[in-house]
């Protein structure tokens, strides 16, 4: 087998949903092809239901995560400058998912639309292909002309005063618990992460586990009995 590079693998990757990247990483255990990275209940690996894909005609991406947190100014917590995020941003391997903690009081949290047409702008000039963050953000319709696709909790139009607190930690967003560097895969139904240097184990993996899927809604499809649909069933591994 020719060996690929990682931007080969990256983009081969994007041939897969996000669900079957997840096969692959730690949804089935018991399954010979699935690595285990993570317990597949509590590892804290993938989005939950509180954040939605918001641009699903868009399609897949898949990135290495760069994470930052916003919050509200705080005097004694000095915030970071948008040159800050260039410059960290233009420093970080390509493509990028960003992966954002919002970080706000319970009261404003719901309302803070943060991201928008003019920081898409600025992700897409610095590289990114995708942002995840388990707020709201606004200008949807400047945000899906420029290709960066979202994973979010929904849309409002405003927001007030807010701060960049940390770039490049460790962030936590709808369940998902990402560092600096992991790949992120996302699209209409979440996104999921596992650490970049099993990407290579993932692109041989996913191939085989994919046909074995596919071999198996066949064979159920093709079923005429009770008794074929339980061995059709049985072809899972």
């Amino acid at each position: 087998m020719v060996e690929l590079s990682e931007e080969e693998i990256l983009k081969k990757l994007l041939e897969f949903s996000t669900p079957t990247v997840a096969n692959v990483v730690a949804t089935y255990p018991d399954h010979p092809l699935c690595l285990k990275l993570y317990d597949p209940w509590r590892g804290g690996w993938y989005t939950d239901q509180s954040v939605h894909c918001v641009f699903p005609e868009m399609g897949r991406r898949i990135g290495y995560a760069f994470t930052m947190v916003v919050s509200v100014p705080d005097k004694e917590h000095p915030s970071l400058s948008f040159i800050d995020l260039i410059d960290a941003l233009g420093n970080a391997k390509k493509p990028i998912v960003v992966v954002c903690q919002q970080v706000y009081p319970a009261e404003i949290f719901n309302r803070a639309g943060l991201f928008g047409g003019q920081s898409t702008a600025l992700f897409k000039a610095c590289g990114v292909v995708g942002v995840v963050t388990n707020g709201p953000s606004r200008d949807i319709d400047e945000m899906r002309p420029l290709g960066v696709q979202y994973i979010m909790s929904g849309v409002t139009p405003a927001h007030g005063d807010f701060a960049i607190r940390k770039i490049n930690v460790p962030v936590s967003v709808a369940g998902m618990d990402v560092v600096p560097g992991d790949i992120v895969h996302m699209d209409e139904h979440g996104a999921c992460k596992f650490p970049a240097d099993k990407l290579s184990d993932i692109y041989k993996n996913i191939e085989e586990f994919s046909k074995i899927e596919d071999y198996q809604a066949k064979a159920l499809l093709q079923a005429k009995s009770i008794e074929e649909i339980k061995e059709a069933w049985m072809k899972r591994t």
